[in-house]
């Protein structure tokens, strides 16, 4: 498990999964640990995945300041990864929230980008939230499912803000509800730093002008994945994520939630294993 230091000083740790050409491994959560993402349904086949434990998270160290757990301000944890990998420029693949990061990365630092694909992100940092209606809508697409007639009004009071959350509507974040979805929905307390997260999207993390601006530039290829039963986001808000950049490949995975890769491993592998090329 190799250690590097932050710019602050603050030790944090990345796990290497397979051999090969480095690919640089955002989690989402926000602040979950990267374990979850087991070796992205054998992705780890094709390149060395270098999974980051982003600061606060799994077996990185909790920093001074709290205050650093926001988005904007873990960006250069991730380029002090790129100078302690060696790399010129480094391929990422971003998860969920991890979106927003590597989305403001490849806005402050476009030269060290390869190719980057964004994995269910949900655009924040382009002031793209999904919405309320978004998740409805795809909670619909599941009426067929033994567990919909209980899960959906609870589903629908919580996002109202009228319900807690509620173990029981998790199905919905999955496209297959088996027991290794099961299996990974039960970890995601115990590995997710719930203050860190709370400060993730603080305000002054996102400035959505100034980022679509600056990705607009942005040169390198670019794979916007979604899920076909998503609704955070949608496959129509990861279009409009998708549209903002100049090289940019838009993918729908057949069936999946919000973890494509524990859906249909091979669709996923396959996908994103042909975007990013050989592993050497």
């Amino acid at each position: 498990m190799p250690i590097f230091t932050a710019p602050d000083g603050t030790r944090l740790a990345c796990h290497l999964r397979g051999t090969g050409k480095p690919l640089v491994v955002l989690p989402g959560g926000p602040m979950r640990a990267s374990a979850y993402l087991g070796n992205l349904g054998g992705l780890d086949a094709h390149r060395q995945l270098v999974f980051l434990d982003l600061r606060g998270t799994g077996e990185s160290e909790a920093p001074a300041d709290p205050a650093t757990y926001r988005c904007d301000r873990l960006v250069e944890d991730v380029e002090a990864l790129r100078r302690h990998l060696g790399l010129e420029r480094m391929d990422v693949l971003a998860h969920s929230a991890g979106g927003s990061l590597a989305m403001l990365y490849a806005a402050r630092y476009p030269d060290r980008l390869g190719r980057l694909a964004l994995i269910t992100a949900t655009p924040w940092a382009l002031g793209l939230p999904a919405t309320a209606e978004d998740r409805l809508a795809a909670a619909r697409l599941r009426t067929s499912e033994p567990w919909f007639a209980e899960a959906f009004p609870v589903f629908e009071a919580w996002l109202s803000g009228t319900g807690d959350f509620d173990p029981v509507f998790l199905p919905f974040f999955h496209g297959r509800w088996d027991h290794t979805a099961r299996a990974h929905a039960e970890r995601e307390e115990d590995e997710t730093n719930d203050d860190a997260a709370d400060r993730y999207g603080a305000d002054g993390a996102y400035d959505p002008d100034a980022t679509r601006a600056a990705l607009a530039r942005v040169t390198a290829p670019v794979l916007v994945l979604a899920g076909e039963v998503d609704g955070g986001p949608c496959p129509g808000l990861a279009r409009r994520a998708a549209d903002v950049f100049e090289a940019a490949e838009f993918a729908v995975q057949p069936g999946a939630g919000h973890y494509p890769w524990l859906d249909d491993p091979q669709w996923f592998v396959r996908r994103v294993a042909d975007f990013f090329g050989a592993r050497n």
